[in-house]
């Protein structure tokens, strides 16, 4: 039988401020979440790891220059690309961006975004698809966290990334230096330590906030 994503979830997955981000609240894994059930729930193919379900710093440091700069967002149409819990599409729209679409291909993340928007009173505009490869939509700004942790993802992000740029877009970049980072473009703005998936609950790491500049 078919799982109710959204009630697995609430279920399972108990709401919690993040840390480092006490303005956002999430629905949060624990080591008896059996998320490897809702894994199972997608139809076709092996199941996806449950990358949404965690913290990433990346993310964590972008939701955090946001929520400390709004100005970086104010009044803005945002894409947060690869949106996850929606944790930096969150921040964008509590610090007062105009429309923030949430692009995400994972089912199980879709159902988190919706409810993770819902417990923090904001509004996101959810796309399913992959808009790697296809041309941006019309926004002011796109905003990535934590995608350049393997070269094939990294190469098809660039890419769609540089067509953004040609269309005048800008992009911000959160991520602690991952191996497929394309280092040689990117502006510094902001520092942060931060919690990261695989680390022990208490330690942080430090996770950088770039803008990508153009070729």
């Amino acid at each position: 039988m078919a799982i109710d994503r959204a009630k697995f979830i609430q279920a399972n997955m108990p709401v919690a401020e993040v840390p480092s981000l006490p303005e956002i609240l999430l629905h949060t894994s624990h080591p008896a979440s059996g998320l490897w059930r809702l894994a199972e729930s997608i139809d076709g193919g092996d199941p996806e790891p449950p990358y949404w379900a965690y913290l990433w710093a990346g993310g964590a440091a972008l939701a955090r220059y946001i929520l400390e700069q709004p100005q970086s967002v104010r009044g803005l149409k945002v894409l947060d690309l690869g949106a996850g819990s929606g944790i930096i599409a969150i921040a964008a729209a509590k610090a007062g961006a105009s429309h923030v679409l949430a692009a995400e291909i994972d089912q199980n993340a879709i159902a988190a975004l919706q409810l993770n928007a819902a417990i923090n009173n904001v509004a996101l505009t959810l796309i399913g698809d992959d808009l790697t490869s296809g041309s941006p939509p019309a926004v002011d700004l796109v905003v990535v966290g934590d995608l350049f942790y393997g070269p094939e993802l990294a190469s098809r992000v660039i890419a769609f990334l540089d067509r953004c740029l040609d269309a005048g877009i800008n992009v911000l970049i959160g991520d602690p230096e991952r191996a497929h980072l394309p280092v040689d473009r990117l502006e510094l703005i902001a520092e942060y330590f931060v919690p990261d998936v695989g680390q022990v609950k208490t330690s942080t790491v430090k996770s950088s906030v770039f803008r990508l500049r153009p070729r």
